[in-house]
């Protein structure tokens, strides 16, 4: 038996992802594979920072990110620094250390190769 699509209507504007770290960073996965492919699962959801204390992260995974709001000042440990704005696309491989910050806000799509809620 297939299984259903699942439909999460107006999700940019209705989810509210919970805050992670400091005082102006948050994530939420909006949904996950994990529940029946646990050997390869992809969880997407929200990044949203706003202006305050920047957010160093190291994935233990893939992710792809793509802006859709504000923007983003966006580094990595070679020295690479990208100013991102809506419509922008990120891919961040495994092992990437990346400093995001923010002079307002940005809220980001992403999709990474890891099972819900694993950070």
């Amino acid at each position: 038996m297939p299984t259903p699509m699942v439909y999460h209507a107006k999700a940019q504007s209705t989810y509210k992802p919970p805050l992670i770290a400091n005082e102006n960073a948050f994530l939420g996965d909006v949904d996950s594979s994990d529940s029946y492919n646990p050997d390869k699962p992809i969880s997407a959801g929200f990044y949203r920072l706003e202006k305050g204390t920047p957010l160093t992260y190291e994935y233990s995974y893939d992710e792809m990110k793509i802006i859709l709001e504000g923007e983003y000042e966006i580094s990595d440990e070679t020295g690479q620094k990208v100013t991102a704005l809506p419509g922008d696309v990120f891919h961040f491989p495994k092992g990437s250390k990346i400093t995001f910050t923010t002079p307002s806000y940005g809220l980001a799509f992403f999709t990474g190769q890891r099972a819900k809620g694993v950070l």
